[in-house]
C-alpha cells in the first residue's frame, strides 16, 4: 500500500494553510497526487455574521456570491503556496456540497484524508463542527489530523503506534505502513490499568513486530501498566519519546458507549500535541 492520492480539506480558518502545507509535504514524501478540497459553505447555509451588509435587496444572491468568492480565494491561496514550495502533482476542487458529505465522498477516492484538530471543536465553525469524528466514522480511509497549534516536520521520524489488539488498532497500523517505513524509530505501545486483565497473550507483540519487519518497518514493542487515564499516559509517552506522529484506531466501541463512558479517541482529539493518524 502507498498514499497515491492525499486529500486535504481547505477552509477559511487560520490553520488551513498549515494543514495544506503538511499535506503537501506528505505528498512529496510519498510521491502522491494532492487534492485540495474547498467546500464553499453554500449548502451548509452558514453565512458569517457581518459578511453581508444589512438591507441588501437580494440577501440570498449576495450570500451565495460571497461564499463562492471566499472559496475561490482559498483555492487561489492553495495554488500559490504549492507553486512557492516546489513541483507537486495536485488539483483543487471547489464544491458547494455540505462540508462533511463532500469530504467523505471525495475522501473515498483518496488513500489518506488530512483534517484539522480545530475542525472538531464544539466552539469552532458550525459548518465543520464534529467534522473529524464524522469523517473518521464514514470515509473508510485513514485520517491524518493536524493539531490546532504547532509546526511539524516534513515527515515523521519518531512514531508511536498505540496497540491494544483491537480491529481498529490493526486497521490503523496497516493504514500507517507507508509512513512507518519512512520513520527512523517506531514504538508499538500497549497500555493498561492495574485492574485490567493482562492481555499479553492477546496482543501478540512478538508477532506484530515480525509483521512490521516483513513490511520494512523496524519497531520495538513496549507494554506499560499505568494508574492514569490511557489517553494521558499515551500523550505522556509521546512526549518522553519525542515522537512526531501518533498512530491509533478510532472509536472502538459503539457510539452510545463512547458518549456514556467517554473514550480515548475523543480525549486524544481534544488534547493532541502531534499529528495523529487514525483509522476506524
Amino acid at each position: 500500500m502507498n498514499y497515491k492520492t492525499i486529500l486535504v480539506h481547505l477552509d477559511h480558518s487560520l490553520r488551513s494553510p498549515v494543514r495544506a502545507a503538511m499535506a503537501a509535504r506528505w505528498s512529496r514524501a510519498h510521491e502522491s497526487h494532492l487534492v485540495g478540497l474547498v467546500p464553499s459553505g453554500l449548502s451548509d447555509g452558514a453565512i458569517p455574521a457581518g459578511a453581508i451588509a444589512t438591507g441588501m435587496t437580494d440577501y440570498i444572491a449576495e450570500s451565495s456570491d460571497y461564499l463562492r468568492r471566499r472559496a475561490e480565494a482559498i483555492a487561489r491561496e492553495f495554488r500559490t503556496d504549492i507553486a512557492r514550495s516546489g513541483p507537486l502533482s495536485y488539483d483543487v476542487r471547489t464544491v458547494d456540497d455540505v462540508a462533511v458529505e463532500a469530504v467523505v465522498r471525495y475522501g473515498r477516492a483518496s488513500d489518506l484524508v488530512v483534517l484539522g484538530q480545530g475542525e472538531d471543536s464544539s466552539k469552532g465553525d458550525p459548518v465543520t463542527r464534529g467534522l473529524v469524528q464524522k469523517v473518521l466514522m464514514e470515509v473508510g480511509r485513514p485520517v491524518l489530523v493536524v493539531p490546532a497549534a504547532g509546526v511539524f516536520a516534513e515527515r515523521p521520524r519518531t512514531v508511536v503506534a498505540a496497540w491494544d489488539g483491537s480491529r481498529e488498532s490493526a486497521v490503523a497500523l496497516q493504514a500507517a505502513l507507508p509512513a512507518l517505513r519512512q520513520a527512523a524509530r517506531v514504538t508499538l505501545l500497549s497500555l493498561r490499568h492495574p485492574h485490567d486483565e493482562d492481555n499479553t497473550q492477546r496482543l501478540l507483540l512478538p508477532d506484530m513486530i515480525q509483521f512490521l519487519l516483513r513490511h520494512g518497518v523496524q519497531a520495538r514493542a513496549e507494554s506499560q501498566v499505568t494508574e492514569i487515564d490511557i489517553a494521558d499516559a499515551l500523550l505522556s509517552r509521546i512526549s518522553d519519546l519525542g515522537a512526531d506522529l501518533l498512530v491509533m484506531g478510532g472509536y472502538g466501541h459503539s457510539r452510545l458507549r463512547e458518549r456514556v463512558l467517554g473514550g480515548v479517541t475523543r480525549q486524544i482529539l481534544a488534547q493532541m500535541t502531534v499529528p495523529v493518524l487514525m483509522a476506524h
